[in-house]
C-alpha cells in the first residue's frame, strides 16, 4: 500500500464505523509534518484572489504564513492562543469551503436540505481549519518548490514539491476560480486525492449509519481540538 494512503487512512481512523473495531481518532507524527506543509501551501492558493497565476499567489502567501510562525512575540507562551487563532484566520479565508463540502459529501449533497448542507460546511471548515493549525504551530526547517503550473478554463492544478531534511513530498493543488478568485478545492499528496479520501470515509459513516452520524463525528472532533 503506498505510504501516502497509510498516512491518510491515520488522519481518518477516528471517523470510521466499522463494527468490531477499536475507534480511536490518531495522527501519527509523519503525518502532523505533511499536514504543517499542506496548510502552508494550501492557504497560499486563493491568498491575493484575481492576483495573478495560481502560482503566484501561492508563493505571496506563503510569505504571510511564515511571518506568523516566525514572529517572536507570538511564540510567548501567553500569546499561544492568539497565535493560533491569526493562523485558524488566514487558513478560514483561503479555502473553498463550500466547494470543498460538495466534493466531499458528492451525491449526498443534493439529498440533504438547505440547512444541513450549511451545518456540513461550517462544521467541515471548524475541522479543518483546527487540524491545519495545530499542525501548523509544530512546523521546522523544510521548503516548498513551485515545479509546474496547469490551467483548462477556470480549473487550475499547482503542482509542488516539499522538501525537508529527511524526505520529499509531491503536492498538487486543484484550484477552482469563481467571480475572479481562484480557491482550493483539493491537494493530491502523492498522488492521492486529499477530498477523494475524505468522501470515501464519509460515505462510510453514512451507509453505515446516518448523515446526522457523520455531522456528531464532526462535532465530537472539533470539541476534542477546542479543548486540548
Amino acid at each position: 500500500m503506498p505510504k501516502v494512503v497509510v498516512l491518510l487512512s491515520e488522519m481518518m481512523r477516528g471517523m470510521r464505523d466499522v463494527p468490531g473495531r477499536s475507534m480511536r481518532w490518531k495522527t501519527c507524527p509523519r503525518f502532523v509534518m505533511l499536514l504543517a506543509w499542506i496548510a502552508i501551501s494550501l492557504v497560499g492558493c486563493s491568498v491575493a484572489w484575481g492576483a495573478g497565476t495560481p502560482t503566484q499567489a501561492i508563493q505571496e502567501t506563503v510569505d504571510q504564513v511564515l511571518a506568523v510562525l516566525g514572529d517572536e512575540a507570538l511564540k510567548d507562551p501567553a500569546r499561544t492562543a492568539e497565535r493560533r487563532e491569526k493562523l485558524e484566520a488566514i487558513i478560514a479565508q483561503r479555502f473553498d469551503y463550500e466547494e470543498m463540502a460538495k466534493r466531499t459529501l458528492a451525491a449526498q449533497w443534493k439529498k440533504i436540505g438547505a440547512e444541513k448542507q450549511q451545518e456540513f460546511v461550517r462544521l467541515f471548515q471548524q475541522f479543518l481549519t483546527q487540524s491545519y493549525a495545530g499542525s501548523i504551530e509544530g512546523h521546522s526547517g523544510g521548503y516548498v518548490t513551485y515545479v509546474k503550473e496547469r490551467l483548462k478554463g477556470d480549473f487550475a492544478e499547482v503542482q509542488t514539491k516539499v522538501v525537508t531534511p529527511k524526505t520529499q513530498i509531491s503536492l498538487n493543488y486543484r484550484l477552482l476560480k469563481k467571480h475572479e478568485r481562484w480557491g482550493v478545492y483539493d491537494v493530491i499528496i502523492d498522488g492521492v486525492s486529499l477530498m477523494k479520501n475524505f468522501r470515501s470515509q464519509f460515505s462510510r459513516i453514512i451507509k453505515s449509519s446516518s448523515f446526522d452520524a457523520l455531522l456528531d463525528k464532526l462535532r465530537s472532533k472539533i470539541e476534542l481540538a477546542s479543548s486540548s
